[in-house]
This record gives C-alpha cells, sequence and structure tokens, in this order.
C-alpha cells in the first residue's frame, strides 16, 4: 500500500521538473525581451533607457528589491509573534528562515524579481521606441470606427460620461486606475513571497511576464495613440484628476524624446492593447485560482471592472484594446498555468509542495512494518492549501 509519505517522495523529480520547466520559460521571456530592446537600441542608435533610475542603479535596486521581500516577510511576523520581547525574537526568525526560506523559494524570489525587471524595463524601452520604428502609421481612426459601429454611431467615452456623470465619478475611477501602479510590484511579492505551492509563485511571474510580453507585440502590430490622445475634444467635460495629469504629463513627455531626443528619457504613449485590462484581469484569475478568500476574490473582480470602465472613460483605449488586453490575459494565465504545472481544478492542489527531509535515522515511511500502527511511522505531509 502506498503511503502519504511515498507519494511526497515520488512527487519530488516531478516537481523538481515542473520547477525547471517555469523557471526555463521565465528567464527565456526575459532574455528574449532584453535582446530585442538592445537590438532595437543599436539599430536606432539610441540608449536604453532605465524607468526607474531615480530610485538608483539596476545594480544597487536589484539586490534591494530582493532583500526587500526577505524583510516583509520576516520582519513583521517576527515582530508580532514575539510581541516585541527582544529574546524571543531570534527562534521564531530562524524558524521562519528554516521552513519558509527554503532553497526553492529563494530561487524562486530572486529569479521571479530579476526576470520581471528586465521583462518590464525591455517593454518600456520597446515601447519608448515605437514612434521610430512605426513611423507616422496608426489605426486609431479605424479602431475609433469600430467603437462607434458597436455603440450605434455613439461614442464610448461620451455615453459614458452620460450614465455615470462626471464629478465624483471621474475622480473615483481616477484612483481605480492609478490603483495599477502600485498593484503591479505589490502583487508579484505576494506571490513569490507568500505563496505556499512554490508553483503559484512561478504561475504569476512567468503569466505577468508573458502578459508584458504579449503587450509589446500588440503595440507593433497595431499601434495608436489611444482616444484621448487622438480625440481630445471628447474629454474636455472631465474636471481635472490624477488620471487626466497623467494623461497630460505622457503627452508632454512623449514630445520631448520625439522632438527633443531628451537622453534618459522615455515615451510611454501606445494604446492597442489595454495592459490595464490585462493585468487586473490575471490578478483576479489568480485570486480565484490560488487563494480561498471570498472577500478577496470579490475585490479583485470588481477591480477589473472598474478598471475596464476607466480606460474607456478616460480615453486610455478603445473598446477593442480592451478585447484584445482581455484575450491576453487569458492566454498568459493559461500558458503560465501549464508551465508550471497547474491542473485549473480549484478543488485539489496542482502539485504538492516535496517532502521535508527526514531526520537522520528515522525509519522511512515505506518501511513501516505490515500491521503496524500508523503512528509509529511520521509520514511527510503533503500540503493541501490553496491559498
Amino acid at each position: 500500500m502506498t503511503e502519504p509519505g511515498d507519494r511526497a517522495r515520488a512527487d519530488v523529480p516531478r516537481l523538481a521538473g515542473v520547477y525547471r520547466r517555469a523557471l526555463g520559460l521565465l528567464i527565456g521571456i526575459a532574455a528574449v525581451m532584453g535582446v530585442l530592446a538592445i537590438v532595437a537600441a543599436v539599430s536606432l542608435d539610441k540608449r536604453l533607457a532605465d524607468p526607474d533610475g531615480f530610485l538608483g542603479p539596476s545594480w544597487a535596486r536589484l539586490p534591494m528589491l530582493v532583500g526587500s521581500a526577505f524583510l516583509v516577510d520576516l520582519l513583521p511576523r517576527t515582530l508580532w509573534l514575539s510581541r516585541m520581547r527582544p529574546r524571543a525574537m531570534p527562534p521564531i526568525f530562524r524558524e521562519r528562515v528554516r521552513t519558509h526560506w527554503t532553497r526553492d523559494r529563494v530561487t524562486l524570489v530572486v529569479t521571479g524579481v530579476v526576470c520581471f525587471y528586465i521583462t518590464y524595463v525591455s517593454y518600456r524601452n520597446l515601447k519608448s521606441f515605437l514612434p521610430f520604428v512605426m513611423g507616422d502609421t496608426k489605426y486609431d481612426r479605424e479602431l475609433h470606427l469600430v467603437d462607434r459601429a458597436l455603440l450605434f454611431g455613439h461614442d464610448p467615452a461620451v455615453a459614458l460620461h452620460g450614465l455615470l456623470g462626471t464629478d465624483i465619478t471621474a475622480h473615483f475611477l481616477s484612483w481605480i486606475y492609478l490603483w495599477f501602479l502600485p498593484l503591479v510590484p505589490l502583487a508579484l511579492t505576494a506571490w513569490l513571497v507568500w505563496s505556499r505551492n512554490i508553483s503559484f509563485g512561478y504561475w504569476f511571474a512567468t503569466s505577468q511576464c508573458i502578459a508584458w510580453t504579449l503587450g509589446t507585440v500588440s503595440y507593433y502590430a497595431l499601434p495608436t495613440l489611444g482616444p484621448g490622445f487622438q480625440y481630445p475634444w471628447l474629454y474636455e467635460d472631465l474636471p481635472d484628476t490624477p488620471a487626466s495629469s497623467l494623461m497630460q504629463s505622457l503627452f508632454y513627455s512623449r514630445a520631448n524624446v520625439i522632438h527633443s531626443g531628451i537622453e534618459g528619457a522615455v515615451q510611454s504613449v501606445a494604446g492597442f492593447a489595454s495592459l490595464h485590462c490585462a493585468i487586473t484581469l490575471l490578478v483576479a484569475l489568480m485570486v480565484q485560482f490560488t487563494l480561498r478568500n471570498k472577500v478577496l476574490k470579490w475585490v479583485f473582480w470588481v477591480n477589473f471592472g472598474f478598471t475596464l470602465i476607466a480606460t474607456i472613460y478616460f480615453g486610455w483605449h478603445y473598446i477593442s484594446d480592451d478585447v484584445a488586453g482581455i484575450m491576453i490575459a487569458l492566454i498568459a494565465f493559461y500558458v503560465g498555468g501549464i508551465a508550471s504545472g497547474q491542473t485549473f481544478d480549484r478543488s485539489q492542489p496542482a502539485a504538492p509542495e516535496p517532502a521535508a527531509p527526514e531526520p537522520a535515522g528515522a525509519t522511512p515511511a515505506s518501511a513501516t512494518p505490515a500491521g503496524a500502527s500508523p503512528a509509529s511511522a511520521t509520514p511527510a505531509p503533503v500540503p493541501v492549501d490553496r491559498d
């Protein structure tokens, strides 16, 4: 008869293969995006820009990001469980490091942060190079006509302004739209550091990199500015909000990059496929499939819905852009799940964690004599947590 401990140990080679496959895809995406960004920069005789360079050089910032993830997990937990008693802190700290920060966890966090950072920085640079590669080619008119056809001759933004109003709604949707900026690093950190099943961390990190890569491809496949930049008069009835300030800032940054050639600056205007929709939907799907908390599921599905509305309301995207963003999220979610060994079955764990090594001299579960009491051998448990 096969014991649970036997099954856990038998799963170790399979899990190692799953991790290698997900890790290989993660590194491969980052490498391809990095090479494309370098080739584009060399071809255009431009320098790669670090969009977050104001925070310091990358060689210092990346170790800081990984170290911060380590401390965010350990420090608050240690302080809380020790009740601020100095003598109780070291054993709590060491126990968490021993049980949670295993070699697999450290590998996940380091590669996840580094690969996502390379993919994202490459995305920002390739997006910035778009006007120089594609020239004046734009498909705003075509997508705008599609929008009007879908709404029987009405502009989506004008219809939403009339339906939802342009006062309180504008400020509310503005903060929903801008919440996306901290959501990306916070969600990535959460799944890398705190996912009880390490395969979920690979699932999320890989899916994120796939989504940003497909978003980049979409910009070059169908370049647009977006309705807010191409048809600004449709949004003159909106009040000043942080979202409108951001749009104005991006407009001037684009002009500076294209006409002034300011070194180190990036232009971030590109309409087709909405990555706001893609990433918020991806997060909602991950919450749905990997967490049990019903409140969090509702929160992130509602967040996706409001984000989708905000992209149209402020003129960041056309309806086609949001549809493309939804497709990108579904593809990234599925491919990332396949790479990380997921079954997409919320009732069963996708890939149990490897069994903890048995102490020296312990009797293996498989060696339990026939008829012996199960209590005489302690098989390594197979985790079944889905959150």
